[in-house]
């Protein structure tokens, strides 16, 4: 029973580290095809939405995607699906993508917005940090608590 106080805690902390760094790789990703200065004139072929959440008490948050396919200055034909775009964006719209040269599928059609990019993802850290900490203070709460009673919860 005292593995549970200590497993489950660690499985959630081993999951937030997970989204963090992938947190980090994305932000990376944008920032890197910002500072690229290679864009490209790339069209919406589709946009769609996302849910999750199981509704009821609990809240559903919605999600909108874009699939867009442009032509690097190379010649190359790329289609890539984004997430959290604009909801002005509509099947058939012509946007300004940023890109790398050597990874042209993982362009961005959101426009430079550095310091948004860098608040958004100084918040998250946060919360994934105080998360974690919470986390660690239960598995200690929980090393007391059964230190304390033997072994036996009260």
């Amino acid at each position: 029973m005292e593995a549970l106080f200590y497993a489950i805690p660690i499985v959630m902390i081993a999951f937030v580290v997970f989204a963090a760094v992938r947190l980090v790789g994305r932000s990376r990703q944008i920032s890197s095809a910002w500072n690229s200065g290679l864009t490209a004139e790339a069209r919406c072929l589709r946009s769609y939405t996302t849910t999750s959440g199981g509704g009821g008490d609990t809240s559903v948050t919605t999600t909108m995607h874009h699939v867009y396919e442009f032509t690097t200055h190379d010649g190359r034909t790329v289609r890539f699906d984004e997430a959290n775009g604009p909801a002005t964006t509509l099947e058939g719209d012509y946007v300004t993508v940023h890109y790398l040269s050597d990874r042209p599928e993982q362009a961005t059609a959101h426009a430079p917005a550095r310091g948004r990019l860098a608040a958004g993802t100084g918040c998250m850290l946060a919360f994934f940090g105080v998360f974690i900490a919470f986390c660690i203070a239960f598995m200690v709460l929980a090393h007391f608590l059964f230190a304390e009673s033997d072994g036996l919860m009260p």
